[in-house]
């Protein structure tokens, strides 16, 4: 692995011909985080979270490679564009109200056999019957986990608010729900732990903290194992030949691959390896995506400012949201501007060797949301681009 300085160099001599603001995916870091991904799975299967690569030339890349199999898309409207362009396996990890998606699955046999729906409610088998406009195609449905920890009897709830079904025979219920409704099909079961793969448990400057979620996880693994392992055996005994039971992120690979109820893994933003994942114990990833922005004033001794930059992240909002300044190492923020909308201040010692038009590098804090600001990636290997690929904005997809 190269010195961050390394890097810097060989990322400012592979782009020396383009003009910043610009993103970057380094191939050979997207590769060997993908090796370490199928490592980690210990022989299942790992689905692609697609709303953290967003590209359609990278999804393509990753799942050419041993051990992936299948797409996780997030819209309705992605994953029939998605099984348009010849990707056979889509499992749509959120319920849909898009009643014209719905109308064009239902008749179109390609596409209903290449993509599954989740659901978690009875309510969704009548909207999906409502948009039909007379298709008759069956339609393929996975069933979804709470998979949230739940401790002093409910009181207390630690993760995120997703699937209403919780309990074994919630699941069964539904399943013979569908059985009985002419038109689905039930081929799956997910569950998506993400108090355990996307919650860091290494904070920096924060033992404490550290140990307590690294205690909280510890838990919520052994509960979900057996609560998991519990809901697929009633489903199975109403689904005898379920397809899959999906589960995992890429904070949690292994111990997920590790349940035997489970028969694939899904991860996505341990390919780009965003400033999140810097607090985790389970896994090391290389950076993968950066995007570059230019300096275009010095207002003063230590600090430059540089075009644009302020590119948040979805959650909750917290300056652990924000893209970090990467390369050169040691910049920071100005505490009174933080990441601006068109331009961002950075303060440190390494300003002052940064002239006009040099480029600052940066991390996103998280995967695939860099690209909804960015319309083409420049894939980087070695010290120069070997190709530009448009993400999906520069594809005119923008889903959400």
């Amino acid at each position: 692995m190269n010195s961050p300085a390394a890097d810097r160099a060989r990322y400012d001599r592979a782009t020396a011909h383009l003009d910043a603001p610009l993103a970057v995916v380094d191939l050979d870091a997207f590769d060997a985080n993908a090796d370490d991904l199928v490592r980690r799975a210990g022989g299942k299967p790992v689905r692609v979270a697609s709303k953290s690569v967003r590209c359609r030339a990278l999804l393509e890349r990753v799942l050419a490679r041993p051990g992936f199999a299948g797409v996780m898309s997030y819209t309705l409207a992605e994953s029939l564009w998605l099984a348009r362009s010849g990707f056979e396996d889509v499992l749509l990890a959120y319920p849909s109200a898009d009643r014209g998606g719905f109308a064009e699955l239902a008749s179109d046999p390609k596409l209903a056999a290449a993509v599954t729906v989740v659901i978690d409610d009875p309510a969704q088998l009548e909207l999906v019957d409502r948009a039909r406009d007379g298709g008759t195609q069956e339609v393929r449905v996975c069933l979804e986990l709470d998979t949230a920890l739940q401790l002093f009897g409910g009181r207390v709830r630690v993760g995120a608010r997703r699937s209403p079904l919780r309990e074994p025979a919630q699941l069964a219920a539904l399943a013979r729900t569908v059985a009985a409704r002419p038109g689905f099909r039930v081929v799956g079961l997910m569950g998506y732990e993400g108090h355990v793969a996307g919650v860091g448990d290494a904070l920096a400057g924060r033992p404490l903290r550290s140990r307590a979620i690294r205690l909280m996880q510890g838990a919520a693994r052994k509960e979900l194992a057996a609560r998991r392992a519990e809901a697929v055996r009633a489903v199975r005994a109403v689904v005898p030949d379920l397809e899959f039971v999906n589960g995992g992120g890429t904070g949690s690979v292994q111990q997920t691959a590790a349940e035997d109820a489970v028969t694939e893994i899904a991860a996505g933003s341990g390919l780009y390896v965003p400033r999140l994942f810097d607090n985790y114990t389970s896994f090391r990833g290389r950076p993968a995506a950066l995007f570059a922005q230019p300096v275009v004033r010095r207002p003063g001794v230590g600090v430059v400012t540089v075009l644009g930059g302020g590119y948040p992240a979805s959650g909750a909002a917290g300056p652990d949201r924000l893209p970090v300044p990467y390369l050169p190492q040691g910049l920071r923020y100005d505490p009174q501007e933080g990441a601006g909308e068109v331009q961002t201040p950075l303060l440190g010692s390494p300003a002052d060797d940064l002239l006009i038009g040099d480029r600052v590098w940066f991390r996103h804090a998280k995967a695939g949301e860099l690209c909804e600001r960015f319309d083409a990636l420049h894939l980087v290997e070695g010290d120069r681009v070997t190709a530009t690929v448009p993400t999906y904005r520069g594809e005119g997809r923008t889903f959400l």
